[in-house]
């Protein structure tokens, strides 16, 4: 059958045989004496972090925009405005309604006549379509690195992939209570839903601003293979 391992104990014992030496059935974690990657902005408040996720994004060619809640719907206007307007695409995640963004989306972009759609896995196709045709994308950060200007989204079946990478331009919110000083807290969090038996994504996505490449000459091009603008728009109350 398709996924079967098939005969494992047997090429296992088969393995640890030539290789000469008593195979292990488990594996136990190293207690390092120093441990520096837990040193790096050990102790900082968030609203430090915020402000080393705001210089990173200056390193990152990323938009940095701090809001609250009750001005969210006027920043994301704003910066949509200033990419031209729609269409839109966005993940169907219910911390948009989380988050006061229902009437923004639901009621004054039609009314603005401007074209939203939300990701549905229902439609398949339609929505890589749709997204390619977009000028907008919107997602949320699940967890976000200060250090390094990253913002780490979980794929979902109606949040889909190619709403960060596929529309010209890209919108990433990212709730204050995300934000961690660096890789290592991200991967501790993501171990410890797995430890807690708790569902995680099959595709973990790390975004650090638009896309860019450079040749061996070093010329930086940005916007080869993904959105040629990005914007972080901090939620400071969230």
């Amino acid at each position: 059958m398709i996924g079967t391992i098939q005969n494992r104990e047997a090429f296992l014992n088969k393995l640890s045989g030539r290789l000469g030496r008593e195979r292990r059935t488990e594996v136990e974690r190293p207690e390092w004496k120093f441990n520096p990657q837990d040193e790096v902005l050990k102790g900082a408040t968030q609203d430090e972090l915020v402000d080393v996720l705001r210089e990173q994004c200056k390193n990152i060619h990323t938009n940095f925009v701090l809001t609250t809640s009750a001005e969210l719907s006027a920043s994301i206007n704003e910066v949509i405005d200033n990419y031209g307007g729609g269409p839109i695409v966005s993940w169907k995640d219910e911390r948009f309604e989380q988050f006061g963004l229902t009437n923004l989306m639901k009621q004054e972009w039609p009314e603005k006549g401007i074209e939203l759609h939300e990701w549905d896995h229902t439609i398949g196709q339609e929505n890589i379509e749709k997204a390619n045709y977009a000028n907008v994308g919107i997602t949320i950060s699940d967890i976000t690195l200060a250090e390094s200007g990253t913002a780490v989204l979980f794929s979902g079946k109606d949040k889909g992939r190619t709403v960060s990478f596929l529309p010209a331009t890209s919108i990433i919110l990212v709730p204050k209570s995300s934000i961690v000083p660096r890789m290592t807290q991200a991967a501790q969090i993501i171990r410890e839903k797995v430890a807690n038996g708790e569902q995680v994504a099959s595709c973990v996505n790390f975004i650090t601003g638009p896309s860019n490449s450079a040749d061996i000459e070093m010329i930086l091009v940005v916007g080869v293979h993904g959105p040629i603008k990005a914007t972080y728009i901090v939620i400071g109350d969230m």
